[in-house]
């Protein structure tokens, strides 16, 4: 059987209407293109199944020695100093191995993938390395079904319906919220509340599950009135717990967890803002250990995630994949450290 004739250049630049001369400005980046002709061009390329050849792009070798890396656009009072300190460690492990870490931007979209799709069509990655995942993370369904190397910080699509089968690392913020409800039961309270992050975030509802099967295991009930939802700001942690402290006397939680050390800021305001004093009339925990938990007044008690840790990880995985080795592990949990400070000292009714 005759073999078919490879996609050539030519047949990207008459399927998307367009000169040859874009389509090379659009795969290479080395000029300025309309969005709108940018996208007829990578339609036209993923239609075709077009691959540049390695004869035009210098005769280099297969490997970019590159590692894509996606932004997120986040709200201005959003603030995740973890990730900032995730990307320094993924950087400097790729680095000690010779890779370098290429950070783009994810615009939000119907197409999350589109920019991942890009950059595997001009090969100017080896893989890619994913964070800030959801349940139904498209772009790891895309770079499942491509087969492209790539390991996640974070877990994604976890119904026994459906697992989808991708290495990862993360934190197991189910026993970091365990061990933070625990630490508060051995200090006597009863009365445990929570901050927690809307119920479409999965990192949030393996959090959730810790706090809940703390109390079950000494045999409470946790009010529903005890969980309040919130966004991950200053502000929406500061309102939730406002709307704790509210309630009446019998009902009002002793002591609180919150899902970051963000909503945690938050919800310190709001302790002292109702004229009451954290660590004294009100125990509080955070998640994280962003830098600026130990200089509160009073300092929060908060989880350590290992983050240094969970870059090296991703970073030794990934380049696995990319140099066609097995991985030993593909799903990585690491556990959160406990750090006790301050305002977890609440006084016990």
């Amino acid at each position: 059987m005759a073999k078919s004739p490879a996609v050539t250049i030519k047949d990207v630049a008459r399927r998307a209407g367009v000169s040859i001369a874009t389509v090379s400005y659009v795969l290479n980046k080395s000029a300025s293109v309309s969005e709108v002709t940018r996208a007829r061009v990578l339609d036209a390329v993923a239609e075709l199944g077009y691959r540049p050849s390695a004869v035009a792009r210098g005769l280099r070798a297969r490997e970019s020695r590159t590692i894509g890396y996606s932004w997120h656009r986040v709200p201005a009072d959003y603030w995740h100093p973890i990730l900032d300190r995730f990307l320094y460690s993924m950087a400097e492990a790729a680095e000690a191995q010779g890779y370098h870490i290429l950070t783009f931007t994810s615009r939000p979209n119907s197409k999350p993938w589109l920019p991942y799709e890009e950059l595997i069509l001009t090969g100017r990655v080896d893989g890619f390395i994913l964070s800030d995942t959801d349940r139904d993370d498209e772009r790891i369904r895309y770079l499942m079904n491509r087969g492209f190397p790539f390991v996640a910080f974070g877990r994604a699509c976890e119904r026994e319906s459906e697992k989808w089968d991708f290495p990862y690392v993360d934190v197991d913020g189910e026993a970091g919220v365990r061990q933070a409800v625990e630490h508060l039961l051995a200090l006597g309270h009863r009365r445990i509340g929570l901050i927690a992050w809307p119920e479409t975030s999965l990192t949030g509802y393996y959090r959730y599950q810790g706090y809940v099967r703390a109390l079950q295991v000494t045999g409470i009930s946790p009010d529903p009135a005890w969980i309040v939802r919130a966004e991950h700001t200053e502000g929406s942690g500061r309102q939730a717990m406002h709307a704790l402290l509210n309630l009446q006397t019998d009902r009002r939680p002793t002591a609180v967890v919150a899902l970051s050390d963000l909503m945690a800021i938050g919800a310190l305001n709001a302790v002292y803002e109702e004229g009451l004093q954290p660590g004294r009339d009100v125990a509080l925990v955070g998640f994280d250990d962003i830098p600026t938990a130990q200089y509160l007044h009073p300092p929060l008690t908060t989880l350590r995630q290992p983050i240094i840790e969970v870059g090296e990880r991703v970073v030794s995985m990934l380049l696995r994949l990319i140099r066609g080795k097995e991985l030993t592990e593909r799903k990585v949990l690491l556990p959160p450290t406990l750090i006790v400070r301050g305002s977890s000292g609440g006084k016990m009714e």
